[in-house]
């Protein structure tokens, strides 16, 4: 692993380091070779058939498309199949509520609030927040479920869960949307046992993130054949649609040409559970349990400042007396100093 020029070392999240050494061995490689732009580029064409392989899933199945961001993908996904009345159904601690400056709404789309279980969004909760959502044409019409896979305290969803929820969203005619920011530690967690097949199966829309997995930037959205029809204008009107669209082409080519992807999600995974494990052996209680690449840790607020010393770290939640703090692992993060960490952990008087 390179060296980090950041003191005290960073766990504030999962992109602070560039991009992968092949990636960028990759780019370097194809740099002057002349490309069609738009995503029409060679490099992005065999991006897709690496990724549909993946899905085990045709072009007659899904449409793929590259875009820069997450927040990019999300707003666009969600905006390219709603009606302007229509609304998106998101657990509490979503993503979209309240960490993208209210891109959805600026779509005009409100979001409704769903309580979660452990981050995820149930069948149960869904319906009970539907059923109170039906006094139209006065309230905005429920259309979309928004769920992300790892959620935003870093639990995963089941196959039976997946399949339970995509029941639900079927019989009340909602599309299915699955933000993939960190989809390759949920597909590599070790007790995951959902596959990229079930996505294309159980969703209508899901995306994969490369940004937070070893790219420079860019994230590959998977649409449904039957609702794919226009999604380059939305794109296009958004920004988001690139002429150098082959810069994503070359890097999601390079992480699923022989496994990449997976292998770089492993090592995030494998760095958070030696923390967390470290954690509890001294006695520290976990806010939720490390299942991918993030840790949350009570912390006693007399103790904030030694951990602050060590490392950076992102304060989740405060509460009387504690602080609930997030600690994230990536796909470059360097052993010698989770070791390092793990032995001051356990030092700690």
């Amino acid at each position: 692993m390179i060296a980090k020029i950041t003191k005290p070392y960073s766990f504030l999240d999962d992109y602070s380091e560039g991009a992968h050494p092949r990636l960028l061995e990759a780019l370097i490689r194809t740099n002057n070779t002349q490309q069609t732009g738009y995503g029409t580029d060679q490099y992005t064409r065999e991006a897709r058939q690496l990724l549909l392989a993946q899905l085990q899933a045709t072009d007659d199945d899904v449409s793929i498309y590259f875009v820069p961001s997450g927040t990019a993908a999300n707003l666009i996904s969600i905006a390219s199949c709603l009606r302007p009345y229509e609304a998106v159904l998101a657990v509490q601690t979503g993503h979209i509520i309240d960490k993208e400056a209210g891109a959805i709404e600026a779509t005009g789309h409100k979001i409704i609030s769903v309580p979660g279980v452990r981050g995820k969004m149930t069948p149960e909760n869904l319906e009970a927040v539907l059923e109170r959502n039906t006094f139209f044409p006065h309230m905005a019409k429920p259309r979309l479920v928004y769920i992300s896979n790892a959620t935003e305290i870093g639990t995963i969803y089941s196959s039976d869960e997946l399949k339970a929820l995509s029941d639900a969203c079927r019989r009340r005619d909602l599309l299915l949307f699955v933000d993939g920011a960190r989809l390759g530690v949920a597909l590599t967690a070790e007790h995951n046992d959902v596959i990229l097949r079930d996505l294309v199966d159980y969703t209508d829309i899901f995306w994969i993130g490369g940004t937070k997995m070893g790219a420079l930037l860019g994230d590959a959205i998977v649409v449904r054949k039957t609702i794919a029809e226009g999604f380059e204008f939305h794109m296009k009107q958004r920004g988001a649609l690139l002429a150098k669209s082959r810069v994503m082409g070359v890097q999601f080519s390079e992480l699923f040409r022989d496994g990449l992807f997976f292998e770089l999600a492993r090592h995030a995974n494998a760095m958070a559970r030696k923390i967390g494990d470290r954690f509890v052996r001294k006695g520290w209680e976990l806010a939720a349990e490390t299942e991918t690449n993030q840790v949350f840790v009570v912390v006693p607020n007399s103790r904030l400042s030694q951990l602050e010393a060590r490392i950076r770290f992102y304060a989740w939640e405060k509460r009387p007396g504690v602080t609930t703090v997030r600690i994230v692992t990536s796909w470059a993060t360097d052993e010698t100093e989770v070791e390092k960490l793990c032995q001051w952990i356990s030092n700690l008087e």
